[in-house]
């Protein structure tokens, strides 16, 4: 190993809500902290970021005047140690716009597309952790061999903070909750 492959300082000890919240969002981009660790996440395909908007533009409009739908952004799961997860999409209340951090109890739901990569941690580590801070609903959008994407819904159990299973979508999905909305994801 050369000195130019050496990873910086700052990906071997723990990173603080202090000192994260003082780093540029260049420095965020690709990024989440787990456990107060750096995690970094590989570019994502232009496939998967076009799922992602598809959803969150169809979601956004579905939402009505109290939700946003985005992406890319974090979402402060713990200050200690810290965990910054960022989704692939996040609906939330629409009156936290300006906040400079958003917490579980500003989100209703939470999508993550699975890729090549992020197979185990879409589908048991994040599901637990979002359960765990009390985000209502989840959604996981699979790849399928027929190109045309799998959408799988969750709901919180409040009580045990577990997901329990929604409903299954393929292709089109026509979702009642948490609000009714209806997107073409084999239009991709």
């Amino acid at each position: 190993m050369t000195a130019d492959m050496v990873a910086p300082a700052w990906m071997h000890t723990q990173i603080s809500a202090e000192q994260y919240d003082a780093w540029t969002e260049e420095q965020c981009a690709g990024i989440e902290i787990v456990d107060g660790m750096v995690v970094v996440s590989p570019s994502a395909s232009k496939r998967h970021n076009r799922l992602a908007r598809l959803l969150a533009n169809a979601l956004d409009a579905a939402a009505g005047p109290d939700w946003n739908a985005d992406t890319d952004f974090d979402v402060r799961l713990q200050d200690v140690p810290l965990t910054n997860r960022r989704p692939d999409v996040v609906v939330y209340r629409a009156d936290t716009l300006d906040l400079a951090t958003t917490r579980p109890e500003h989100v209703l739901m939470v999508v993550e597309v699975v890729s090549p990569g992020s197979e185990t941690t879409d589908r048991v580590v994040k599901v637990d952790q979002y359960a765990k801070a009390g985000i209502p609903f989840y959604w996981r959008v699979e790849p399928a061999a027929t190109g045309v994407p799998i959408v799988y819904t969750y709901v919180l159990d409040p009580a045990t903070k577990v997901y329990r299973d929604g409903e299954m979508f393929t292709g089109t999905v026509k979702a009642t909750a948490p609000f009714s909305v209806a997107v073409d994801l084999g239009a991709i």
